[in-house]
């Protein structure tokens, strides 16, 4: 996951998940405009292991991170951001400060299928845990990027246990995914969720929170 070589940032003329546009509009009589893009929305899903008692998640390595690392170091390599090229990156940073810790997620993106369909979907390729529409409960909606992208995304929570497991997860290859499959003990979540060495995403620390408010109290005592 951590090996990565042969960096190298280009301008991006065509993506097939993001869409850049410029909105103007007048608002209590002053004219403005805002930058954005449209992109998919997504569905994220809090997984459970009822067995050993440990949340599962997924890590993996994301460019936007990195680059947001790079830059923070590195300031001149967006420096000629409006030209056609940009500065070589000699001396890149090592790949792990790109990795990050999140909820087990994936785009909307078939319209065949609803939300707990893909959601399904995700669970079996990301985490190797086969699950049906019913084993799912949804916790909520809300917009993330909502400066960028505005897009929607929708929480859902899934008990599993090791027999429902038929893999070994990790994504797909076919389509670049590299993911880690990580189980994080009930009893230490909460101290992982605020523990700013791992670096995660706000989905990880709000369905741990939530967990621990509407599932922990229910739970067997031991």
């Amino acid at each position: 996951m951590e090996a990565i070589e042969e960096l190298a940032v280009q301008p991006c003329t065509s993506s097939l998940y993001l869409r850049p546009f410029r909105l103007s509009y007048r608002q209590n009589g002053t004219k403005k405009f805002w930058d954005f893009m449209r992109t998919h929305d997504s569905v994220s899903i809090l997984i459970f292991n009822t067995s050993r008692q440990c949340f599962v998640v997924v890590k993996q390595f994301r460019p936007a991170v990195y680059m947001c690392e790079i830059e923070r170091h590195q300031p001149q390599v967006f420096e000629n951001q409006d030209k056609e090229s940009f500065p070589s990156l000699e001396n890149p940073l090592p790949a792990v400060v790109g990795v990050t810790y999140e909820l087990c997620a994936g785009i909307v993106d078939k319209p065949g299928l609803s939300l707990e369909e893909i959601a399904c979907e995700e669970v079996l390729e990301e985490c190797g845990y086969r699950v049906s529409v019913a084993d799912l409960r949804r916790i909520t909606s809300y917009r993330s990027g909502v400066g960028v992208t505005g897009s929607r995304q929708t929480l859902f929570y899934a008990e599993v246990n090791d027999q429902m497991r038929t893999s070994g997860g990790g994504g797909q290859p076919e389509e670049g995914e590299l993911i880690e499959v990580v189980e994080i003990p009930l009893e230490e979540s909460m101290k992982f969720a605020y523990d700013e060495t791992f670096p995660k995403t706000m989905g990880v620390i709000f369905s741990f929170m939530w967990f621990h408010n509407n599932i922990a109290p229910k739970l067997p005592k031991k």
